[in-house]
């Protein structure tokens, strides 16, 4: 699949958490494909909940970093802010899960990646850049995933 001009891609919450994080086996890969998307002309979104993900996850202990400071994370945060486009987590995304939970099995953690692809789904945006793709799978009929690394 050729990505280029034009294509929108939503980010993951790990896809920046590897990108913003040196110590991270997948930080160059993360780095490289952000950037090859950037270099296309590819539209990159991401949303208030990967941004609420992302807080969640570097102030608490990972296995290849310890919590960072909060300032350190809220300047994180705002970079990716004006980096990308930032989908709203609206009454739409909400109307659009609830489909999504009665069409497809989904329950407990899995609701977090099911409202990534309402969001995703409402914003006409097809494609998502995960490492996490078996995540995901389940959503395949309506999305196009991209593996960070295949």
């Amino acid at each position: 699949m050729t990505i280029g001009e034009g294509d929108t891609v939503f980010l993951d919450t790990n896809i920046l958490v590897y990108a913003s994080q040196i110590q991270s086996p997948f930080h160059q890969a993360a780095m490289e494909a952000i950037q090859s998307f950037y270099d296309a002309g590819v539209d990159l979104w991401i949303s208030r909940q990967v941004l609420r993900e992302y807080l969640a996850t570097l102030t608490r202990p990972q296995q290849f970093v310890n919590p960072l400071p909060i300032a350190i994370v809220i300047q994180d945060l705002r970079y990716f802010y004006n980096r990308f486009q930032v989908a709203e987590d609206n009454s739409q995304v909400t109307k659009r899960l609830l489909t999504l939970m009665e069409q497809i099995p989904i329950g407990g953690r899995q609701v977090h990646d099911a409202n990534i692809v309402a969001t995703m789904l409402v914003y006409g945006i097809p494609q998502l850049l995960t490492h996490n793709t078996g995540d995901f799978a389940r959503f395949s009929e309506l999305i196009t995933v991209l593996p960070l690394q295949n």
